[in-house]
């Protein structure tokens, strides 16, 4: 297995598993996180700047995934994944222009509100950002309760970039070991 693995979902798989996750569904949410992981990284990375660094930038990311099932519609045209990369960049993006203005704060202040830049598609509600992050919590209540003491060590080794073999040279297990706790991992995150 290669580092770059992803985990992968079909049309079918990924239609119910946005169904669940709009009713609430909390391992129906840890697969989608767990799916989109790396590209909420990959933006992350890209977006780090002065006053945003990468967790945060990831964090942005995630909520940016949130908006984008709590608003994806199939009529519109595109897939879950396009939209939903799109989101997260713009999520990224916006976090990311907010970090420069407050690095120039000075220069910031002297603009009227008109002249500042927003993306209304991406501002969220004080109370909708507090739904978000307990939804994420009890998101990841639900991870730790549904996965063994290795599934959650590889997987967040898995989730941090980490190569199979470097997951394996770190838990002192194999890589096949490795490869077996992220396929329970998807089995039991995907499961209704």
């Amino acid at each position: 297995m290669t580092a770059g693995k992803k985990m992968h979902m079909n049309e079918d798989s990924l239609r119910q598993t946005l169904l669940r996750c709009k009713s609430g569904d909390e391992q129906a949410l840890a697969a989608l996180i767990a799916w989109q992981m790396p590209r909420i990284r990959a933006a992350a990375q890209a977006g780090v700047c002065p006053g945003l660094d990468f967790e945060d930038a990831v964090q942005e990311g995630i909520i940016a995934l949130f908006s984008a099932i709590n608003t994806y519609s199939e009529d519109k045209g595109a897939s879950f994944a396009t939209y939903a990369s799109l989101c997260i960049r713009n999520g990224i993006l916006t976090a990311r222009r907010s970090a420069r203005r407050k690095k120039h704060a000075l220069l910031n202040d002297s603009l009227s509100m008109e002249q500042v830049q927003c993306t209304p598609a991406t501002e969220m509600t004080p109370e909708q950002t507090v739904e978000i992050n307990e939804r994420l919590s009890s998101a990841m209540q639900g991870i730790a309760t549904r996965l063994s003491s290795l599934e959650r060590q590889v997987l967040l080794l898995f989730l941090d970039g980490a190569s199979y073999s470097t997951i394996a040279q770190r838990l002192n297990i194999s890589e096949k070991t490795v490869d077996n706790a992220l396929q329970r991992v998807r089995t039991k995150l995907s499961r209704v």
